[in-house]
């Protein structure tokens, strides 16, 4: 069936649209039968308004009902607020120009639903928990096969690069520079603006940053050497470690490129592919490391992490290609206008901060190198596992920062600042239930995943140990990963964060230097928890005029009633998990302890977060019931 916006005369040929007066009731399309003639545009007077391309309209107009004979067409106009189309009765200057096409409608321009944020942020978490637990399947393999020794030493010094990169150019760098950049040329494409403004964002910006990209790993891998011997002076095998790391400097392009993919995907409200680029990354790492491991020992483990970083890439870039391709708005004479650039100065703002936060690994494999052999194993496996909690507490603001920095484009501060302070009461709660678990069930959870080949029970108690002192630093991260978004959230350049990061730098290196030698990788981890917390405490000082005017006495008294439900549910769990003998009944023992004393105790408080949880457990249960019922 065809749709057609004109309207038809009783003997079913078509007429050409005409202006009309506000008395006028407003046309809306009707479907046509296959024996109407196709519209024909003609020759109009200066009288007449100029003819509608049939075909276009068809595409673009809703068919709500069929209309009457004699109406005029209704013309879609975009308004400035998200993006939502209104209709009136058309008149001759609303007609579009034969040379310019009505806006594509997208769903970047729609209202945001709490159901679409629910569902996205659980597509985001099962994809990112996916991808986490083949993270640990991928350690596992390497703990396997090269155990906590020199070789796997090696490994992970290489394996910093992968690390910096993912953080600079997916999660806190490239993507929080971005993001506000695509929501304003969403927005401005929205408003009407002339040509396409998400096309010359991407023409302007995606060269030139590939370029920047390709040559930072050519000088990675050319200056390999020097690198290995700045991370880790005192790495017994620097050959190895050079191997490695000119096999992960690849990294540099495919990740950079991964990011911007994600980045406009993710502006656009299109959240799968992003996803389930780390579900494709380690499953390209594990491959790798289990057919070549045997063969070229740990340096498949390196070849691995180039692969993985080609397969993130070729996991999105179908995807936005076929956003791209669609035009919106046709070219126009006011020329293709992006928005506000990405400036130079904002990169280095968001990256240089970025590259600071992630210098505290830096320190940490510094000062564990002057340690005995398995020392930067022990505190990498810990940092693994006791980020889990952190990652996942992270997804929901991974998918509202792109509602936050469209609203701010639009103008809504307060929408923006309400959806802020949501955001921090929910991950709070989510990563203070995950860091009891942690705490409460260390030794069930590093035996269950790695006591296994070479990495034996000496290397679990090292490892537990470390792991139950980074748990201290998870609440803090948290806040440091949610509020660097609202920072940067309006697309405008602020130093503040930097400071506030190198302050905390600053005490992670001192705090680190100093306990080392008495506390090894206790103190390292030690040192790590208090300088992130430095800086979560400053970040929030700052927040105001620098930052979303967020109520920080109001957020900070929210915080405690999290805190206290985690105080009283960690040792309840330990408790839980002592009671039974073998890691599985233990874990699962002390597991559901803590989510039921957590929850509940929470929501006597009233935190807003474990009363949002209980309330969706609910709303479950209530379809399951329903569901059986029928």
């Amino acid at each position: 069936m065809t749709v057609t916006p004109e309207h038809t005369n009783t003997g079913g040929g078509t007429t050409v649209p005409r202006a009309t007066n506000r008395n006028e009731p407003p046309a809306v399309p009707r479907a046509t039968t296959p024996n109407e003639p196709p519209a024909v545009p003609r020759a109009t007077t200066p009288n007449e308004p100029p003819p509608v391309d049939r075909t276009r309209a068809a595409h673009e107009t809703a068919v709500p009902r069929a209309a009457a004979t004699h109406e005029p067409p209704a013309v879609p106009r975009a308004t400035a607020d998200a993006g939502a189309s209104v209709t009136r009765p058309a008149t001759a200057s609303d007609l579009p120009h034969p040379t310019a096409t009505t806006p594509h409608p997208s769903p970047a321009d729609t209202p945001v639903t709490r159901g679409f944020l629910a569902r996205a942020t659980f597509l985001t978490a099962v994809l990112s928990f996916a991808g986490a637990l083949l993270g640990l399947v991928r350690d596992q393999a390497l703990a396997r096969m090269f155990g906590a020794g020199s070789a796997t030493d090696a490994f992970l010094v290489a394996w910093t690069v992968p690390e910096f990169a993912a953080t600079l150019l997916i999660e806190d760098g490239l993507a929080i520079a971005l993001i506000p950049a695509f929501a304003l040329a969403l927005a401005r494409r929205a408003q009407g603006a002339p040509g396409d403004p998400v096309r010359a964002l991407v023409a302007g910006t995606l060269p030139r940053l590939a370029l920047a990209f390709a040559g930072a790993a050519a000088l990675l891998a050319a200056f390999a050497p020097q690198v290995v011997r700045v991370l880790a002076p005192g790495l017994p095998d620097p050959a190895l470690a050079v191997d490695c790391t000119r096999l992960t400097a690849t990294c540099v392009l495919t990740f950079g490129l991964a990011g911007y993919c994600s980045a406009a995907l993710r502006a656009h409200r299109r959240f799968l592919a992003p996803a389930a680029i780390y579900v494709a990354y380690n499953a390209g790492i594990i491959t790798v490391v289990l057919t070549l491991g045997a063969r070229w020992g740990v340096r498949a483990a390196a070849a691995g992490v180039a692969i993985g970083g080609c397969l993130m890439v070729m996991a999105q870039l179908p995807v936005l290609g076929r956003l791209l391709r669609i035009r919106p708005v046709a070219e126009s004479t006011g020329g293709e206008s992006g928005g506000r650039p990405v400036g130079v100065a904002l990169l280095a703002a968001v990256l240089l901060f970025a590259l600071c936060r992630q210098s505290q690994v830096l320190i940490e494999r510094f000062l564990g190198s002057t340690l005995p052999s398995g020392a930067i194993s022990h505190l990498n496996y810990a940092q693994k596992i006791a980020q889990i909690p952190m990652t996942l507490s992270l997804m929901l603001c991974t998918v509202t920062f792109p509602v936050v920095a469209r609203a701010l484009a639009d103008g809504d501060t307060e929408r923006a600042r309400d959806r802020v302070e949501r955001d921090l009461a929910l991950a709070a709660c989510m990563v203070l239930a995950g860091a009891s678990v942690v705490v409460a069930c260390a030794p069930q959870i590093v035996e269950l995943l790695f006591q296994r080949g070479a990495f034996t029970g000496e290397d679990t108690a090292s490892t537990v140990r470390v792991m139950r002192v980074y748990a201290f630093g998870l609440l803090a991260h948290t806040l440091v990963g949610a509020l660097i978004r609202s920072y940067f959230s309006a697309g405008r350049v602020t130093w503040y964060p930097l400071g506030a990061m190198t302050v905390g730098l600053a005490v992670t290196a001192g705090i680190g230097a100093s306990a080392v030698g008495t506390w090894g990788v206790m103190g390292i981890a030690a040192a790590n928890a208090t300088g992130i917390t430095v800086t979560a405490a400053l970040l929030l000082a700052g927040m105001g005029p620098r930052s979303i005017p967020i109520r920080t006495r109001r957020v900070l008294a929210e915080l405690t009633r999290p805190l206290a439900a985690a105080a009283v549910a960690t040792p309840a769990g330990t408790w839980a998990a002592g009671r039974a003998g073998t890691p599985v009944p233990s874990l699962l023992a002390g597991g559901l302890t803590i989510a039921a004393v957590f929850l509940l105790l929470g929501r006597a408080l009233g935190d807003q977060g474990c009363v949002t949880a209980l309330a969706s457990l609910r709303s479950v249960s209530r379809r399951l019931a329903h569901g059986r019922s029928r």
